[in-house]
């Protein structure tokens, strides 16, 4: 299977570059590029024969569409939606309705066939237009408005559906993105956290190992299921998820050692709530055998991080050693590789390391060493690599960085804090 996925708005100018370039490769005989035709065209053409519409077929087939055309469709009404454009999607649909029914990607896309993928973006009336047409996607067009937190169109969709309880994984989608009005909605709809025995259905798995780092949402979703029925366990750590300065004043009174501890994996992410192991569970600087500082730093809690310090927390303690040897690190590492970072960077936003800069002002040691490994969450491959379990053996925050083999989770501005500071390799 190829590795290429349209990304969610595709552009057509580029794909046709694209094509005029294998075509421009393949004539110049580029190994990589005869390759791939050759892969993906469906029947033998010499290379001095190859003209731009097999080029173009082949790289559409690489997008696992059928042909040029059908990859031009999916352009064109994703496009539409994109703009909101009634009369196009209209016209698209009414001279090809297989477009109805199929992925507006063509990939098994999560963003789903068109009235899923308009719901994506809360284009109502595109919606009610492609339901009279024939569109049957309801189930996955409330899924995805609940998820994107379109809370109009979700309520007109479930209207649409003839308001029925949701179904038993309806609270997942808002789960993963961290959508606390998502995660009402389906409240408010019936949704239920526990099923007639008391077995529990709320996914809170998904939401302490979701990628997305949004505080006050999670906070909210957690208060969410309990306000309806779950118990959640009392520990420290649980009190961080879900952002209980309450309960952590309580825990710390009944365990003055409790800013020294660290914490198992097991105890972060408890697997009675259904979760994973590290690889799964998606973090940054490895958390298992971590403080609850190092946790603030990959959950964005810089309110707890102060609440800690503030009250005694030493910013220089270690997590754990495992038994390979492991571990060590300070809090200070997850500041240079974090979950946070992942999405500064790839949402191009500011570039800020405001944990960085309270641990260092607050005494955190720039040079400090430790050795760590770590595995990327499967989905983030093809892009990175996720196979390999990476090691760095004594490395300082400064060489973690500059050395971690997925960019993506560093941290520029915090290198930047932290040699100023004196850090060194």
């Amino acid at each position: 299977m190829s590795d290429r996925h349209l990304p969610v708005r595709p552009d057509l100018d580029q794909l046709k570059h694209q094509a005029k370039d294998l075509l421009r490769s393949i004539r110049r005989g580029d190994p990589s590029a005869l390759e791939e035709f050759n892969r993906y065209h469906p029947t033998p053409v010499a290379a001095d024969n190859v003209r731009l519409a097999d080029a173009q077929l082949a790289l559409a087939r690489s997008y696992e569409a059928p042909s040029w055309p059908r990859l031009v469709q999916a352009c064109k009404i994703i496009d539409a939606i994109w703009r909101d454009d009634l009369d196009a999607v209209r016209q698209l649909v009414m001279k090809n309705p297989n477009l109805l029914h199929e992925n507006a990607g063509i990939r098994n896309s999560n963003w789903g066939p068109p009235m899923s993928y308009a719901a994506n973006l809360g284009r109502d009336a595109i919606i009610k237009m492609l339901h009279e047409l024939g569109a049957t996607d309801l189930e996955s067009a409330i899924d995805r408005a609940t998820l994107q937190s379109k809370i109009g169109t979700a309520r007109m969709l479930h209207q649409m559906m003839g308001s029925p309880r949701p179904p038993e994984g309806a609270l997942g989608g808002p789960a993963y993105t961290l959508s606390s009005s998502g995660t009402a909605l389906m409240l408010e709809f019936g949704a239920q956290v526990l099923d007639a025995n008391g077995k529990r259905l709320a996914p809170v798995d998904v939401v302490l190992e979701t990628d997305s780092r949004r505080p006050s949402a999670k906070h909210n979703i957690l208060e969410s299921y309990v306000q309806h029925g779950l118990v959640l366990p009392d520990t420290p750590t649980m009190a961080l998820h879900r952002g209980r300065l309450d309960l952590l004043g309580e825990h710390l009174r009944r365990d003055p050692d409790l800013l020294r501890r660290t914490f198992t994996h097991e105890e972060i992410y408890p697997p009675e709530l259904g979760c994973h192991d590290e690889i799964l569970a998606t973090h940054g600087t490895p958390l298992a055998g971590t403080t609850l500082l190092h946790m603030c730093v990959d959950y964005d809690e810089m309110e707890i991080a102060r609440w800690l310090i503030e009250r005694g927390m030493n910013v220089n303690t270690r997590a754990a050693m495992d038994k390979d040897g492991f571990g060590g690190h300070t809090a200070l590492f997850a500041t240079v590789v974090s979950q946070p970072n992942f999405w500064m960077n790839h949402n191009q936003q500011p570039q800020v390391a405001p944990f960085t800069q309270l641990l260092l002002d607050r005494g955190a040691d720039p040079s400090a060493r430790a050795s760590l490994r770590k595995q990327l969450h499967p989905g983030y491959g093809p892009t990175y690599d996720v196979e390999t379990m990476h090691e760095y053996r004594d490395v300082t925050p400064l060489s973690w960085g500059k050395r971690f083999h997925a960019r993506v989770f560093v941290s520029e501005p915090a290198l930047r804090l932290i040699a100023e500071r004196g850090g060194h390799d």
